[in-house]
């Protein structure tokens, strides 16, 4: 700036400027800013011209100053629109910068998002293709599963059917097992032939013996194969015992021919004693009738009072009614029975399954049973299909179906009192709780079972049937009760024990009632029913071994359930025949005890 002001005092002093000239150099001039000095400076006095040129001095130094703000304010607004410019290029870099990275992401989603679908599509397909085969695998799966069941359920049919063979195998081992320990019984000589002395039949019984050896040990290794391995004897080994059996039968003919040689000698002799005797006992009768008779003392003892032979009218009324019941009821199915139809063979004979395989299933071993085994007989006699042996069964199938289940299932029931309880006592109770089931649902199945009861066992009425003019010894034995076959009635042991059996089974069945049926009915055949039977008995002539074997099982069986009905009236009842009536058996001896 003092170089300026120098310059500018030389150059006045020089050149000597006038006022006018600084006025036209003014004048001249085009900046704006002189301008305006110029016409601020218009109006200020003339002064010296020292105090012109500081004017002009200071005039300049504005005007520079102006200028030189005028020049700053420009490179301000330059600076400030190339900052601006600057601003805006970098904020449009840094939007075409997040619009490039917003691209690149988005491209990148993009390109993982079809990375994924691709990868799921992938997936998806190898899904289908497990999916596909996991149902090819389990269709198989399911073919083989269902050929294992089929294959299961004849593996079991056939060892059902099996078991049941190698059972019914079992049961003719054991039951000729038995006929031959009956036979042995009456080689035996020393039991039923003392009154032949001259006859030896240490031979028979030796080999008889030696047959029942051979017969138990076969048994008792089969029994012990069956407890280890469950299995049953062969077919080979019954043929070998029905081949002993033979053979004692052999024996028994042979002994028996012996015998009869022996016993018709005996029986010659015996005759002539007895005509000889008999003779005698004419004599002394005449002689007696020609003495008079002395008088009887007036303390003598008096003789027994005699006792009925024969039931009551009102228990043979019942006896008649019930048999006649069971006759009309065989006559209601007799066209089926007899028809040649083999379509009605086929229902007769499913029939018959459905009735005997459940109840020859009933045993002691059997109670969790007992309730499938009512059913199956309670659906048979309600009409529903019921199956038996892998068949459907109805009594439906055939009009006088039902009739014939009623009958048979009663024949059954007494037959299994015949055989099974004969064998096996304690399975009476089992029998008699499906009974008494039976026939509080179905009451004339218990009709026909009294009388299939009645016509098998004669004293369970109680009964003594009397033989009528006529009828032959083969006919009159069939109404005692005992079995004829070719002429030849069974041995007395057989025959008490099929009717100790019997009455057994009766002894339980009126004591016992169905647990799971309706109890607040009264029993269909109650202890009322076996109170009448033991007072008719004691009110009727006893009959040697048969009479006294039926009393004592009759109370064994349900004594103790009497005892809790009738008390002290039973115990009377057990006093008078103590007192009365078992000293009626001729050549009984009782002390007492």
């Amino acid at each position: 700036m003092c170089s300026l002001r120098g310059f500018l005092h030389e150059f006045l002093i020089v050149y000597s400027v006038t006022d006018s000239t600084c006025m036209l150099a003014l004048q001249g001039s085009s900046d704006p800013g002189v301008l305006e000095v110029n016409q601020e400076v218009l109006p200020i006095p003339p002064v010296s011209k020292m105090a012109k040129v500081e004017g002009c001095i200071q005039m300049y130094e504005e005007i520079y100053r102006m200028k030189g703000r005028e020049r700053l304010r420009q490179r301000q607004e330059q600076q400030e629109q190339m900052v601006r410019a600057a601003y805006d290029m970098a904020r449009e870099q840094l939007k075409r910068f997040d619009e490039m990275k917003e691209l690149k992401r988005r491209q990148e989603i993009q390109e993982l998002r079809e990375v994924m679908e691709k990868s799921l599509k992938e997936t998806q397909g190898q899904q289908e293709k497990l999916k596909e085969e996991h149902r090819h695998r389990a269709k198989i799966l399911n073919l083989k599963l269902r050929e294992a069941e089929q294959q299961r359920q004849r593996q079991e049919e056939q060892e059902r059917l099996r078991r049941e063979e190698g059972q019914e195998r079992l049961r003719r081992l054991y039951s000729i097992q038995e006929e031959l320990l009956q036979l042995n019984q009456q080689i035996d000589p020393n039991y039923k032939h003392k009154d032949l002395p001259k006859i030896d039949l240490s031979a028979y019984s030796n080999r008889g013996n030696q047959i029942c050896g051979l017969v138990s040990g076969l048994i008792r290794t089969s029994s012990e194969v069956e407890a280890k391995n469950w299995c049953f004897p062969s077919q080979m080994d019954v043929a070998n015992t029905e081949q002993a059996l033979k053979e004692m039968r052999g024996l028994i003919s042979s002994m028996q021919q012996e015998i009869a040689a022996a016993v018709e000698e005996k029986k010659r002799k015996d005759e002539q004693e007895k005509k000889q005797k008999q003779e005698e006992l004419l004599k002394k009768q005449q002689a007696e009738a020609q003495t008079p008779a002395p008088a009887q003392p007036s303390g003598g003892k008096q003789q027994k009072k005699a006792l009925s032979v024969k039931a009551g009218e009102g228990t043979m009324k019942w006896y008649q009614q019930l048999q006649d019941a069971a006759a009309q009821c065989a006559a209601a199915f007799s066209a089926m029975s007899h028809s040649k139809d083999s379509e009605v063979k086929k229902i007769r004979m499913e029939l018959q399954k459905a009735v005997t395989i459940p109840v020859s299933q009933i045993s002691t071993i059997a109670g969790s049973q007992l309730r499938q085994i009512f059913d199956k007989l309670n659906n048979l006699l309600s009409g529903k299909p019921v199956q038996s042996v892998g068949e459907t069964v109805l009594v439906t199938q055939h009009p006088q179906g039902l009739d014939f289940v009623h009958y048979k299932l009663a024949e059954k029931f007494v037959k299994q009192g015949e055989e099974e309880v004969a064998s096996h006592r304690e399975s009476a109770f089992p029998i008699a709780l499906v009974i008494s089931g039976i026939w509080e649902v179905h009451p004339r199945v218990g009709e026909l079972f009294l009388a299939h009861l009645h016509k098998k066992c004669p004293y369970s009425v109680p009964f003594y049937p009397a033989y009528k003019e006529g009828a032959s010894m083969e006919e009159y034995q069939r109404m005692l009760g005992y079995l004829v076959q070719d002429s030849k009635m069974e041995e007395e042991d057989h025959f008490l024990k099929r009717m100790s059996g019997l009455i057994r089974l009766y002894a339980a069945l009126i004591q016992l009632r169905w647990p799971y049926g309706n109890k607040q009915g009264a029993h269909p055949h109650g202890l009322s029913y076996g109170w009448c039977w033991l007072a008719q008995m004691l009110n009727m002539e006893p009959l040697v071994v048969v009479t006294a074997t039926l009393l004592y099982d009759f109370l064994e069986v349900c004594g103790h359930a009497l005892m809790k009905q009738y008390h002290c009236q039973f115990w009377k009842l057990l006093l008078l025949m103590q007192e009365n009536y078992i000293p009626r058996y001729d050549g009984c001896v009782w002390d007492g005890k």
